[in-house]
């Protein structure tokens, strides 16, 4: 009964005790369907139809038909006698056939979290079409550094099982938080990373614009607090100047380049104008940066930390649960005294510390001073960014090195500290404020 032929149903035709499939497709209320098999007469089976000019895509395959105009009848085929049947097209799987691709993922471990991606959650939308499977890997975050690596086991261990024919593996990120509800964070934040030194002059807000730039363009959306009010850099290094205006609500809107959300101390007062704030006007200007700008839907909120071990530290911490902090130093040994201090400072204030940067690696500082440290204090070593002429132009110009000169050297390490910092993050369980003891 043509009638009962809903768009897509897939068509077969018995003939000769045979079974020749021809791809199905209704258009409007005419009935269409292309016979691919050469043992079919045509001419014998075509009766009173429809025409259609052009091309039909049938049964997973591209047909032209009989030339420009296809004449069409499965109505004329039921008045002949044909055995004709109809059935959906398999889009859905059965429930052995599920059960034996998830068994096969279950070998595909991912090498952070130590669980593998079905025990994780992370396949989804599973289908299966006549021998070709397709699924999403849902990661925990864009920047994973072994997404490639994921995408490509998961869709070699599918494609062993008997009578798989292709194998599509889709990837996307569902970035955790590891914020509490209930905070009074201005926005919908997932996780906020504080990026600190234990002196000045460590390169820390470049590394901070940096790794903000890095992590967007991996897909995440990301902003940037300026929390160094003594020395707001973070404006020049996005290229951004203006005065954040307020929403319906009263809110702080804050600025934006490059894809990173900002907000500074820079964009209030005026260019060489000091900020001469005690401690407690400190505090309070970080907690409204926190709690009154709309920051909107953010992955990563990174925090620029004014350097040492001071009141902007304990003032983050008793104002929102931090994911953790990252400690930027550079090789030589003075620089490594302060920093042994500020992860110090990071266990007294209850912060995880996320990893060590070490910054301007090369002849002028020397290396391996950063990795030195991190294996002594029991964290771990995010990597080395070199020392490149390109990215204090950049700063300077107001375009992170990473937008500029992706395939720099600074750019390619800034990109895969990002990715490390984002599986850091992502093995954190949510946290909450600490009790200080300070």
């Amino acid at each position: 009964d043509a009638t009962k032929i809903r768009p897509h149903h897939q068509v077969f035709i018995y003939r000769d005790g045979g079974r020749h499939p021809a791809g199905g497709i209704k258009l409007g209320g005419m009935v269409l369907a292309v016979i691919h098999c050469e043992s079919v007469n045509r001419k014998a089976i075509l009766g009173q139809a429809g025409r259609h000019d052009g091309r039909i895509k049938a049964a997973g395959e591209q047909h032209d038909g009989l030339g420009p105009r296809i004449f069409l009848g499965l109505q004329g085929l039921a008045e002949r006698g044909k055995g004709l049947i109809l059935r959906q097209p398999e889009t859905t799987m059965t429930a052995l056939d599920k059960e034996a691709i998830l068994d096969a993922l279950r070998s595909v471990q991912d090498p952070d979290l130590h669980k593998d991606v079905v025990e994780l959650g992370f396949v989804k939308n599973l289908a299966v079409c006549d021998g070709a499977v397709r699924f999403t890997l849902e990661l925990t975050t864009p920047a994973c550094p072994v997404k490639d690596q994921l995408k490509e086991e998961a869709r070699q261990a599918v494609l062993a099982l008997e009578g798989t024919e292709k194998v599509e593996v889709n990837l996307t990120a569902q970035v955790r938080t590891t914020l509490p509800e209930g905070n009074q964070l201005g926005g919908n934040v997932r996780n906020v990373i504080a990026v600190t030194s234990g002196k000045g002059g460590v390169g820390k807000t470049t590394c901070a614009v940096n790794l903000a730039a890095a992590l967007v363009a991996e897909g995440a959306k990301v902003g940037i607090l300026d929390a160094d009010v003594y020395g707001p850099n973070v404006p020049v290094m996005l290229g951004l100047d203006g005065h954040p205006k307020g929403d319906n609500s009263g809110r702080i809107v804050p600025l934006e380049a490059h894809g990173v959300r900002a907000m500074s101390v820079g964009f209030l007062v005026e260019d060489g104008q000091p900020v001469m704030w005690r401690g407690p006007m400190l505090h309070k200007a970080l907690e409204k940066f926190l709690r009154e700008v709309d920051w909107g839907e953010l992955d990563y909120l990174l925090v620029d930390m004014p350097p040492g071990t001071g009141d902007a530290q304990i003032s983050l911490a008793q104002l929102v649960p931090m994911t953790g902090a990252v400690v930027v130093t550079l090789p030589q040994e003075v620089s490594l005294v302060d920093v042994r201090r500020a992860i110090g400072m990071c266990e007294k204030v209850r912060i995880d510390v996320l990893g060590v940067i070490e910054n301007m690696t090369g002849d002028v500082f020397g290396e391996g001073g950063g990795v030195r440290t991190a294996e002594e204090a029991g964290v771990p070593f995010l990597g080395s960014v070199p020392m490149e002429t390109g990215i204090r132009e950049a700063g300077d110009a107001g375009t992170p090195m990473v937008s500029s000169s992706p395939d720099s050297l600074s750019s390619q390490a800034f990109r895969k500290i990002a990715g490390l910092l984002a599986s850091e993050v992502s093995k954190r369980p949510a946290q909450a404020l600490p009790t200080l003891e300070v």
